[in-house]
């Protein structure tokens, strides 16, 4: 158990903070799965739609420190070919 003030600050904030990082992470799987779904169908309109949701999700994933800004540079970058598509 943290003896200071400090330690037992930080021990509620890390508790805090793996739930918010856990409830990313599971709606970043879900969104994955909705928009490769939405490709493998061959609905254009629907994979930009479910794309961009993903995008988006990505993007405020890197700003809260979830997701390594390069790992969703990435996946941004293979999420583009269909969400771009004409």
């Amino acid at each position: 158990m943290a003896n200071t003030q400090s330690a037992i600050k930080a021990a509620r904030k890390a508790g805090r903070l793996a739930l918010r990082n856990q409830a990313a992470k599971t709606r970043l799987k879900t969104l994955h799965k909705a928009f490769d779904a939405a490709v493998k169908s061959g609905d254009a309109a629907a994979a930009k739609a479910a794309g961009q949701k993903y995008l988006s999700a990505i993007g405020k994933a890197v700003k809260s420190g979830v997701v390594h800004r390069n790992a969703a540079s990435r996946a941004k970058s293979h999420a583009a070919k269909y969400v771009l598509a004409k």
